[in-house]
């Protein structure tokens, strides 16, 4: 009887060593990756590893660092696909085809991925630009339209470790009594012990629980500096307060709480103080950053991105649409915002620099449309009135449109990649991480629409990518 099924021979010998280039099919996303990062200017990542001669990116058994290309390709392909976890990162390179092709089979831990995501973070987060000229140069970029807007993305903090200045205030002075009184019978026992035993008590013999609360009040203070300092920063920019402190009397004003004073609510987070309390897309309060993108409209390809603190897109229109130039070289034909971006300073300065602006001041309900206007638009009309005549016409309505299927659909695949909270701390940190989730998202969108490199995205060695 004949050979029924394959025979399954799992201590089977090869003849000849295997190439890793056979393991995946061919146009697989890891490959274009290698492609693409073969072809890029890495010299500021290479330029770091000679200033520090290797050692702080040389692997934990003090062997000689990775290849730097490698490193990056690595790093980059985790952020495509959502796996970006230092420890997940390497176990992938141990049990994932695609991540041991990528590390050329070669198996870097978990720290030494850590270390080389941190030291090298603004070089990774400038690749942003060179993948977007790459995008450019495929014809993947139009600017005909670009639609902007923000998401709340978790940070690494929990809310419950924020403080309000209010209560920071009160607890200032619960733990000033407390170690007061702490501090009296210290020293009523210390009295007590001298008279008793000599004195040759060490200072270190200092109460633990004295020791604890005058931590915790050492750092109440300090987050009540800070809080402070920030609500003098909000004056100045605001025009109620000068730079020396003095406050700016305005006409009309009633009298209250001197400029500067941080209102109670104002909040400090003892994890990551950079970091905001926000309100979501479902209406709850996180501890959370305000992450911004803009899409261009042809192919969802991310042409501008930022972190910001502030919880509200108010001012974020011009310089996200300032970023896009800066990045591309010019501005989009058109630009549209919802209804949070609406400033009226800020939509003529974008107008006046030759953009068609579609931003609704009037925010909707989910589902609802714009009521449609007809005729002639007042020629002596104002801005916030133009602009919400200038969205409702048949035109306008269908351009206002494109927003949502041109950024809300962004977020929503970074989000299904798995970014829900960010892994660093600190403003320039979590802007470096945002801007490697959209770079992986570009290299993405690059490779679903083009399938192979071509040499003729890259510039010659001596011009650099993006660097106009």
């Amino acid at each position: 009887m004949g050979q029924i099924y394959k025979e399954c021979d799992r201590d089977q010998m090869f003849l000849l060593p295997p190439s890793m280039t056979e393991w995946l099919p061919e146009g697989h996303l890891a490959y274009f990756i290698l492609d693409v990062v073969e072809q890029m200017d890495l010299l500021e990542i290479e330029q770091l590893y000679r200033k520090t001669a290797a050692g702080t990116f040389k692997a934990a058994s003090g062997q000689p660092p990775f290849d730097p290309r490698m490193m990056t390709a690595l790093i980059l392909y985790a952020y495509a696909v959502g796996v970006v976890g230092s420890r997940k990162i390497e176990t992938a390179c141990e049990e994932d085809l695609a991540f041991r092709i990528l590390a050329a089979n070669q198996r870097p831990d978990h720290a030494t991925i850590c270390n080389f995501r941190k030291g090298h973070l603004k070089a990774l987060e400038n690749l942003f630009v060179q993948v977007l000229m790459i995008c450019v140069e495929a014809g993947l970029v139009k600017l005909g339209h670009v639609a902007i807007d923000g998401t709340k993305v978790k940070a690494n903090a929990s809310k419950h470790k924020a403080m309000s200045y209010e209560r920071m205030t009160e607890k200032e002075a619960e733990l000033r009594k407390e170690v007061a009184a702490l501090l009296a019978k210290a020293e009523a026992t210390d009295s007590e012990e001298d008279a008793r035993y000599g004195k040759n008590k060490r200072g270190e013999d200092l109460p633990a629980e004295l020791r604890r609360k005058e931590t915790r009040l050492n750092q109440i203070l300090k987050a009540k500096k800070v809080v402070e300092e920030r609500a003098k920063a909000k004056a100045i920019a605001e025009g109620r307060l000068t730079s020396d402190g003095q406050a700016v009397e305005k006409p009309g004003k009633k009298p209250g709480d001197p400029p500067g004073t941080p209102e109670g609510k104002d909040q400090y987070n003892f994890t990551d103080p950079e970091s905001r309390i926000m309100k979501n897309s479902d209406k709850a309060f996180v501890q959370a950053w305000n992450c911004q993108a803009g899409a261009d409209a042809e192919h969802q390809i991310i042409v501008a991105c930022d972190v910001t603190q502030q919880a509200n897109d108010k001012e974020q229109a011009l310089p996200m649409t300032t970023q896009v130039k800066a990045n591309t070289g010019k501005f989009p034909k058109e630009a549209s915002y919802d209804a949070g971006y609406f400033s009226d300073t800020q939509v003529t300065d974008i107008e006046q620099a030759g953009v068609d602006v579609y931003c609704s001041p009037d925010r909707l309900k989910h589902g609802e449309d714009l009521p449609k206007v007809r005729g002639r638009m007042a020629k002596d009309i104002v801005t916030i009135d133009r602009m919400r005549r200038k969205v409702r016409t048949e035109k306008g309505r269908d351009t206002y449109s494109l927003r949502k299927e041109t950024i809300e659909p962004v977020f929503g695949q970074i989000k299904n990649k798995g970014l829900r909270q960010f892994l660093l701390r600190g403003l320039s940190k979590v802007k470096g991480e945002w801007s490697l989730w959209c770079t992986g998202h570009n290299l993405t969108k690059l490779w679903r629409n083009t399938g192979q490199v071509c040499p003729d995205w890259f510039r010659s060695p001596g011009e650099g990518l993006g660097m106009t």
